[in-house]
């Protein structure tokens, strides 16, 4: 038996977000801020709620774009499979619902791989592509089958066992564990395992990189227990034109352990 979680959300509940009809499912956005539209994309397994501290830091710059990945916080999903290209087709036809031909992609994590696949589909459309804590290859067999196992793990017992296991990974910060542990509770059973399955499957991005033509910054933690710094490392060699942050003492979670300077990273899409 596991511990029992015992957390309050802190994130801000109650808001109703837009909503839009894109591919047959109901897409929930946040939007903010004036200047270069910049669609910020939140990881596995939380929502858009994860930008909250540095929406307010960036909305002077940007027009930002929160949504909700389908099947998390205020989306809709569907039963059957779906893959990661999917999720960045949804995200095309949001920016065609809003009028927007072009914009900066941002996205963390999971959302890392919806931006690289979204910018893999729609070069044309992207002003600048920012990865935070994320990374191109595809999963090698075993995270692919532990992928797998998670979701029949969810389907039986439900998304407790994730909030669980992962909220710890997240951060060494016990108030953002709180906050993603509480966050992810949220989550449906179907966007969890429908978000296993699509990342299982996702391609590799890594051959893409070369031909990338807009400004690219990585972000990441140097303590990240989930995706090693490594990654981003390697992102950098293979882009010499792209910015590469670290943070010393971060982890999983950037936006909200140095809100300020995520913040100033992402700035660099414009600069």
């Amino acid at each position: 038996m596991g511990r029992t979680l015992q957390v309050r959300p802190t994130f801000k509940k109650g808001k109703t977000l837009e909503k839009i009809i894109i591919n047959d499912l109901q897409i929930a956005y946040e939007r903010q801020g004036s200047g270069t539209p910049l669609v910020l994309i939140h990881g596995y397994p939380l929502d858009h709620h994860i930008w909250q501290d540095i929406a307010p830091l960036l909305d002077t710059h940007f027009d930002l774009i929160l949504p909700d990945l389908r099947g998390f916080g205020q989306s809709t999903t569907i039963e059957s499979p779906y893959t990661i290209d999917d999720m960045a087709a949804d995200l095309a036809g949001l920016l065609d619902a809003l009028g927007l031909q072009k914009a900066c992609i941002t996205g963390h994590s999971m959302g890392g791989y919806v931006a690289l696949a979204f910018a893999r589909q729609y070069p044309q459309r992207v002003l600048g592509l920012a990865l935070v804590g994320s990374q191109a290859p595809d999963d090698i067999p075993e995270r692919r089958e532990g992928r797998y196992a998670t979701a029949r793990q969810v389907t039986e017992q439900g998304v407790g066992i994730v909030a669980e296991s992962m909220s710890l990974k997240l951060s060494a910060d016990n108030r953002i564990q709180a906050f993603c542990a509480a966050l992810i509770l949220q989550q449906s059973k179907l966007a969890v395992t429908g978000a296993l399955k699509a990342m299982a499957t996702r391609p590799d991005s890594s051959p893409a990189l070369a031909g990338f033509q807009f400004p690219v910054v990585l972000i990441h933690g140097k303590a990240d227990a989930l995706i090693p710094v490594e990654r981003a490392q390697e992102i950098h060699s293979a882009l010499p034109h792209a910015k590469l942050v670290e943070l010393p003492t971060a982890g999983h979670m950037p936006m909200m352990e140095f809100p300020a300077e995520t913040a100033s990273a992402l700035k660099m899409l414009i600069a």
